[in-house]
């Protein structure tokens, strides 16, 4: 007897490989799935402003991306003696202005650079619900726990969604041809709406990518949100808070991911990279030298194997761990 929903995901055409860089923009699902990609040591980059939940908060800093926006000291907000930027999280505000600006800045190069030879864009959509900070009428990406009364709230509209987003789709494709774009709806629930509100957000942004499929750059779909929602389905798959997923579930997100968008190759590649991963964060259970040095040389040898056969890979920081604790020892 079947008690589960299963479907079948169609391989991609495009794969993913050790030489193509990936980057991952929207809600914290984007962030989970990046992760994976860091732990095979793989050419990614995850949320360059931080987590950013609506499309619109999306697009904007996929735009700041693009035309290598430098932020001047008057876009930013001074809070409780904290600089902020509303288009960024948390972690790049600073009780020092120009701290706050120089992180900003820097991070904006550095995903101007990486874009230009990505291959890949995920972009994950969490919420349709948008935030204005009243002094200003503009829409912002983070909060920064701020009093709501300070903001207005307002639903997206479908085709007011689908208008910005082609013309994006637009302009990447003219600066980026090789770029493919890829959407998810973040299976994670946005509570603080409500059932019923949360229900109706998700909906539209099902009706908006469901229409952005169309554009003639042929955007794809990754069914994260039905792996969730309709194959899982079950709160021994959430967190402790029962709104965000649990390990088991990203990692069989993770799995399905794979089987769509990487080669056998690939993936075999990325489980042997994973287990040196976690052998960088093994904590070491004896004192006995010949022995560390023994694990630490055996590792070496794995990387220099791995990295000689596969140009793409870059292990260079765990070869140094394993170099400094043999240093160390």
């Amino acid at each position: 007897m079947e008690l589960r929903t299963t479907f079948p995901i169609e391989p991609s055409k495009e794969k993913i490989s050790y030489n193509d860089p990936v980057m991952f923009i929207g809600s914290c699902f984007a962030t989970s799935i990046g992760k994976q990609f860091e732990t095979g040591c793989m050419p990614v980059m995850i949320n360059p402003s931080g987590t950013v939940y609506n499309p619109v908060s999306v697009l904007i800093t996929v735009n700041d991306i693009l035309k290598r926006r430098q932020f001047i000291p008057e876009d930013l907000y001074n809070h409780e003696g904290r600089w902020i930027s509303f288009g960024h999280s948390t972690e790049f505000s600073s009780f020092d202005r120009d701290e706050a600006l120089e992180m900003i800045n820097k991070r904006t190069e550095q995903a101007s650079e990486f874009m230009k030879g990505a291959r890949f864009l995920f972009i994950t959509f969490g919420t349709a619900r948008i935030y204005r900070w009243r002094q200003s009428g503009n829409i912002v990406s983070n909060c920064h726990r701020i009093p709501a009364s300070s903001f207005t709230q307002e639903l997206l509209d479908v085709d007011y969604i689908t208008g910005l987003w082609n013309d994006q789709l637009d302009i990447l494709r003219e600066i980026y041809p090789q770029l493919r774009v890829v959407f998810t709806i973040s299976p994670v629930r946005h509570w603080k709406d409500g059932p019923h509100g949360n229900q109706v957000s998700k909906s539209v942004l099902f009706l908006a990518v469901e229409k952005l499929l169309g554009h003639p750059s042929q955007p794809s779909y990754f069914p994260a949100y039905e792996l969730v929602m309709d194959d899982l389905r079950d709160y021994r798959f959430y967190g402790e808070d029962m709104l965000h997923l649990s390990g088991t579930t990203v990692n069989y997100i993770w799995e399905a991911f794979c089987s769509c968008y990487f080669d056998s190759y690939t993936t075999g590649l990325w489980q042997e990279v994973e287990k040196i991963s976690r052998a960088v964060s093994h904590r070491i259970q004896t004192e006995d030298r010949d022995q560390i040095r023994k694990f630490s040389d055996s590792i070496l040898e794995r990387i220099d194997k791995l990295e000689s056969s596969n140009p793409g890979l870059d292990l260079t920081k765990e070869r140094n761990y394993f170099l400094g604790l043999k240093d160390t020892i």
